[in-house]
């Protein structure tokens, strides 16, 4: 039997997946969590084979409850739940070795295969997403880019965080992003504004634009 904690914020698709699992020989709900906190404690204390936990919940910051899940001692599989095509966070996800990565609006099939072949140790990532993950490994990293794309002294992450301030994301955003802290987020300006000399959005729209950070503009 496959033991499942079940992780979502929303009690009506809690109780609908719990309905689904109802309904398999081979797979029952063990515990349900609202958030990612009470997600990672529950998995704590009953020790399910597999969680499906959604990538947005309150009371936790996002996949900080995938890192702690899959850093346990015992760690059970995850599996990530989420209504966005976001080639960002499917990277991130299995970097933190999650096992699984399903959209919402999958076929209850594709789930219910999810959640068996991360309990057999494999993984599944939805079908929607395999050309998006294909894309996104083929895709030179920031790191691997040319020495072109980081002047004037910057960083690959500074670079980075550069051109979506330039493209007008606000700290937390880039935060969310990028799976760091806003104040992480400040250091890193703060470190660009030494370098570069300017300190104005104005002036850093306008480096950025120069030094083709912004991509083609139409």
């Amino acid at each position: 039997m496959i033991h499942v904690l079940l992780a979502d914020d929303h009690a009506v698709l809690r109780a609908g997946l719990k309905a689904l699992l109802a309904l398999q020989p081979d797979i029952t709900a063990v515990a349900e969590a609202a958030d990612g906190d009470e997600a990672v404690r529950l998995a704590r204390q009953v020790h399910p084979d597999v969680v499906l936990l959604d990538v947005t919940m309150p009371g936790n910051e996002r996949l900080a409850a995938l890192r702690a899940l899959t850093g346990a001692a015992k760690a059970p599989k995850v599996i990530l739940l989420t209504m966005h095509q976001d080639e960002a966070v499917l990277r991130e996800a299995l970097r933190l070795g999650a096992a699984g990565y399903v959209l919402k609006k999958a076929a209850e099939a594709d789930l219910l295969r999810a959640i068996r072949a991360a309990a057999r140790g494999e993984m599944f990532i939805d079908p929607a997403m395999t050309a998006t993950m294909i894309r996104g490994y083929l895709r030179p990293s920031p790191a691997a880019a040319p020495a072109v794309r980081e002047p004037g002294g910057l960083s690959p992450r500074e670079t980075e965080v550069l051109g979506l301030v330039a493209q007008g994301y606000a700290n937390r955003e880039i935060a969310e992003r990028l799976f760091v802290s806003v104040k992480t987020v400040e250091t890193h300006k703060a470190h660009i504004g030494e370098k570069l000399g300017l300190h104005s959005r104005v002036e850093l729209v306008r480096w950025a634009r120069a030094h083709g950070l912004l991509g083609d503009e139409r």
